[in-house]
């Protein structure tokens, strides 16, 4: 029991301790959040839309590092920091997600907008058609 009771505390007090210390030139959180969103637009971009990329000779990583002016091993670095505070990790991701939320919204928004116009378009045109059939059915009777 006694020796339950010990590793229980030896536990405890390990969990207290930082695992991983701040490195020297530790990326900001909210700066680490702006990376990680332009990070997940580069990354669908990527997936569903390479030509973009391509065309515009943009390298991910790199285009990135620039962009921050920022290295390799200072986002490394500063990612394997967050990683080691899961809590704040996630309040980094959670930011990350709610701004892709925002932006998945508004495309939403946009693709309803040119759908109900596209919609309004047809029906005007439909009802166009069928007003130049009525009069040319008209037409046709008077000559008659």
């Amino acid at each position: 029991m006694r020796s339950v009771i010990v590793f229980i505390v030896f536990i405890l007090i390990s969990c207290g301790e930082k695992v991983v210390e701040p490195p020297e030139n530790l990326i900001e959180e909210e700066q680490m959040s702006l990376i990680l969103y332009d990070i997940a637009i580069l990354n669908t971009t990527k997936g569903t839309n390479p030509a973009i990329l391509k065309k515009n000779n943009i390298k991910l990583m790199p285009f990135i590092f620039e962009k921050y002016k920022i290295d390799s091993l200072q986002f490394a670095q500063s990612d394997l920091y967050y990683a080691s505070i899961p809590l704040k990790y996630q309040e980094i991701y959670e930011t990350v997600e709610e701004r892709l939320e925002v932006v998945v919204n508004t495309i939403k928004k946009q693709e309803d907008r040119k759908r109900d116009s596209a919609k309004k378009a047809n029906k005007v045109r439909k009802d166009s058609l069928n007003a130049m059939k009525k009069t040319k059915l008209k037409d046709s009777l008077l000559k008659k």
